[in-house]
C-alpha cells in the first residue's frame, strides 16, 4: 500500500507528465489535495510531504481541522461544497477561498462576514456545465458575468475565476467538449477581470482532459489519501 507522500509524488508526476504532453509549463496547474472524510494525521502526513493546498466539501469538518492545524500557517484551505446561507460565517472566518460560489446573496453574506483583520477571500464562480439537476452553479453567461459584476463591487472578496464539476458518465470526447466550453467561458471572464487566473476543473478520473483543456487546478481526493469508507461515501 502506498503512502500519502508516495501517492502525492505519483500525482504531480502525472500532473506534469499531462503538461507536457500538451506543452504546457510544468508549474502551470496546482493540485489540490480534497481531504473531505480524511483524518487531521492524513493532512499532516500530506504537509509533510509539502502539499499545501487543501479542499474541504463540509463546513463543520473543515472549521474543525483548520483550528486542529492552525500551527502550520501556511496551509491555504479551500471550500469546495455547497454552501447554506446559515453557514457563510463559518466559510468567511476560517477558509482563504470559497470555490463554489453561484448566487449573490451568499456571495454578500462573505463579503459582510469577512473579518477586518484577514485578506480578502478567494472566490470562484461554479459553473453547472453539464446543466445536471443534481448539481450546483450558473447555467449561462447571462447569470455568469452578472454575478461577476456584483462580486467584483464587494471589497471582501476577489474573483479569481471559474469551478466546475461535469456531470459522471460522459464519455471521453463529451467529457473534453465540457471541459472546452469551460474554457471558453474562463477566457471571457478573464477579458473582463484580468485578475482571473484560476480554473479549478479536473479530478481523478478526468484530469486528462481537463488539463487538455487548460486547466490551471485539479482537485485530488482519493488519489492521494485512498478510497474513502463505504459510510464516508
Amino acid at each position: 500500500m502506498k503512502t500519502i507522500a508516495e501517492r502525492l509524488k505519483s500525482a504531480s508526476d502525472s500532473i506534469r507528465q499531462l503538461c507536457q504532453t500538451v506543452n504546457l509549463p510544468p508549474d502551470q496547474v496546482a493540485l489540490l489535495a480534497v481531504s473531505k472524510t480524511k483524518p487531521i494525521e492524513d493532512i499532516r502526513c500530506a504537509y509533510e510531504a509539502g502539499q499545501r493546498l487543501f479542499g474541504e466539501n463540509y463546513v463543520q469538518e473543515g472549521v474543525e481541522k483548520i483550528q486542529a492545524l492552525d500551527d502550520l500557517t501556511d496551509i491555504q484551505w479551500h471550500f469546495i461544497g455547497p454552501l447554506q446561507s446559515n453557514k457563510t460565517r463559518a466559510v468567511a472566518t476560517h477558509f482563504d477561498w470559497m470555490q463554489s460560489l453561484d448566487r449573490i446573496k451568499i456571495a454578500k453574506r462573505l463579503n459582510d462576514q469577512r473579518p477586518e483583520d484577514k485578506p480578502p477571500l478567494q472566490v470562484l464562480i461554479q459553473i453547472n456545465i453539464s446543466h445536471d439537476q443534481r448539481k450546483s452553479g450558473l447555467e449561462n453567461d447571462t447569470e455568469l458575468f452578472a454575478l461577476a459584476e456584483q462580486i467584483a463591487a464587494l471589497p471582501n472578496l476577489n474573483l479569481r475565476g471559474l469551478m466546475a464539476i461535469p456531470a459522471a458518465g460522459l464519455d471521453d470526447a463529451q467529457q473534453l467538449a465540457v471541459f472546452i466550453r469551460m474554457r471558453r467561458l474562463f477566457d471571457g471572464l478573464r477579458a473582463r477581470f484580468p485578475q482571473a487566473d484560476t480554473l479549478s476543473m479536473g479530478m481523478s478520473g478526468d484530469m486528462h482532459n481537463a488539463i487538455k483543456a487548460g486547466s490551471t487546478m485539479v482537485r485530488l481526493g482519493t488519489a492521494i489519501f485512498g478510497a474513502r469508507s463505504n459510510a464516508a461515501q
